[in-house]
């Protein structure tokens, strides 16, 4: 029972370290920024954290990558990638990763982690794939039987830095 006290006594303390930008703890204890995607196609933005704010816009695109830039119990403040912040609930994201191809050009998915590595694949323009992990500025994507690694630089979906302020009123674009 001690051990599991003491496991228990790390973990919350492992979590505590987890702050916003104003330098507040998380209520979540999980770091900020961070990433999740959009779970449904359907997802109402709003200009703050509850149902009694207005609507912004609504998000058709399920698997879509936001970063979270600050956060409630309930609510999550995201960056999305053409750099708008809005309010969403937390039960239409997951923590499952995706990466955005925000380009206008192909991305190429190759089958190693540099541009010397065989082309496996384009990645569309303005289309979502899933994501793995990042390392050393290479993501390894997947979609069906595909795996391959497309530059961290190229997509939306990565990166340690914010991409919008978390300051910065919902609604408003860069």
């Amino acid at each position: 029972m001690g051990g599991v006290a003491v496991l228990l006594g790390l973990a919350v303390f492992a979590g505590a370290g987890a702050t916003m930008p104003d330098g507040r703890p998380t209520p979540t204890g999980l770091e900020v920024p961070r990433w999740l995607t959009l779970k449904s196609s359907e997802v109402r933005a709003r200009t703050g954290p509850g149902l009694d704010y207005s609507i912004l816009w609504e998000y058709r695109a399920a698997g879509l990558p936001v970063q979270v830039i600050a956060e409630t119990r309930e609510w999550r403040k995201i960056c999305d990638p053409e750099g708008s912040v809005a309010w969403v609930h937390r039960s239409v994201v997951s923590a499952r990763r995706g990466a955005f191809n925000a380009s206008v050009e192909e991305v190429p998915i190759r089958s190693g982690r540099s541009e010397q590595a065989g082309l496996k694949a384009r990645f569309s323009p303005r289309s979502v794939i899933a994501l793995d992990d990042c390392k050393e500025g290479w993501c390894e994507v997947r979609a069906r039987k595909l795996k391959g690694w497309v530059s961290e630089a190229s997509i939306f979906g990565a990166g340690d830095r914010p991409l919008c302020d978390a300051s910065r009123p919902a609604g408003e674009a860069r």
